[in-house]
């Protein structure tokens, strides 16, 4: 499994952010904007969270594994990869939310007058924090869960020069 790319993130949070501001400018024309709900960053946060603690919980078993603690619960190598396809998912969904959030957020923020629109940009804000905490996670539980490189093997394919 490739690993996640930071550009690939920034570029669909880029590009999420710039349609969601035309949109957002067109569907203001018509007299109307759609509304950021307070539930977005709260379920975002949550996704971060349950992120993190699975990445902490398998470091702390893959280390007492390694240590050969005789009380150390094993990892399961599916739990593992299960684990890893949930945090790339999670993050290019969180990338591509955030963007959308943070576009609307950059709209909202012509308005910050009237206190409904306000309330929006503030919770976009908060949406594109916890979709950054997400990403962070994922990274992090990749990271956790990333096999030790093969010394015999660089991965390049080339003989070992003599």
């Amino acid at each position: 499994m490739k690993e996640l790319r930071i550009r690939l993130l920034a570029g669909v949070f880029v590009v999420a952010g710039v349609l969601s501001w035309a949109g957002a400018r067109l569907w203001n024309s018509i007299g109307t904007l759609p509304s950021v709900p307070l539930a977005a960053p709260v379920v975002l946060a949550l996704i971060a969270v349950v992120l993190l603690a699975t990445a902490l919980s398998l470091r702390s078993r893959l280390k007492a594994q390694r240590e050969r603690r005789p009380d150390a619960k094993g990892v399961d190598p599916m739990m593992a990869a299960r684990a890893v396809v949930f945090g790339h998912a999670s993050a290019l969904v969180a990338a591509l939310v955030s963007g959308m959030y943070g576009g609307t957020g950059v709209f909202l923020l012509e308005s910050l007058d009237i206190p409904a629109r306000r309330d929006q940009a503030i919770y976009a804000g908060f949406s594109v924090l916890a979709g950054i905490g997400v990403i962070a996670a994922a990274i992090f539980l990749e990271r956790v869960c990333k096999l030790p490189e093969d010394d015999e093997h660089d991965g390049t394919g080339a003989a070992p020069s003599v």
